[in-house]
């Protein structure tokens, strides 16, 4: 439901089933790190007609080369968002890059210019100015009661 309230009744999808092999799974798994080997794989459609790229692949590769190339999303680090626009915005500029910007060794050119999106990479230039030049979302002023009441505290040398 959450992907065709966000995609519409347009989105294609699927999902993989994966069969394990359950062969002395109890004896061999207490010495293995890697899961049992894969017997079969069905892929089921969801909605739409996803035809042969029903595959969680290209989702978690995708979600690796964002945890890799930003910091914001790794474990024990100081690069975190406070803020959540601040977050979202950092996301957004990986993902311009990563389209408009950055070849793609699979595709020799980006995927923005393979789609037919762009005629050229950008540059990071480009990229820049064209981040800087929408308009910012200006701040709200705090409301009086919400905000932050300082008190003087009595106390030290008299």
């Amino acid at each position: 439901m959450a992907i065709r309230d966000a995609f519409g009744d347009s989105a294609s999808h699927g999902v993989i089933v994966k069969t394990y092999s359950v062969t002395h799974l109890v004896k061999e798994a207490q010495g293995r790190y890697s899961p049992a080997a894969v017997v079969a794989v069905d892929r089921e459609v969801v909605s739409g007609d996803p035809d042969q790229y029903v595959s969680t692949s290209y989702v978690e590769r995708q979600n690796l080369s964002l945890r890799m190339s930003s910091r914001r999303f790794t474990r024990l680090t100081n690069g975190f968002s406070k803020k959540l626009e601040n977050h979202i915005a950092a996301v957004a500029l990986y993902v311009c890059h990563y389209n408009l910007c950055r070849t793609h060794e699979a595709l020799r050119t980006t995927p923005a210019k393979a789609l037919g999106v762009t005629e050229k990479a950008w540059s990071v230039a480009q990229l820049v100015d064209a981040a800087l030049s929408v308009t910012p979302v200006l701040p709200t002023e705090t409301p009086p009661d919400r905000r932050r009441k300082f008190t003087v505290i009595q106390g030290g040398r008299s």
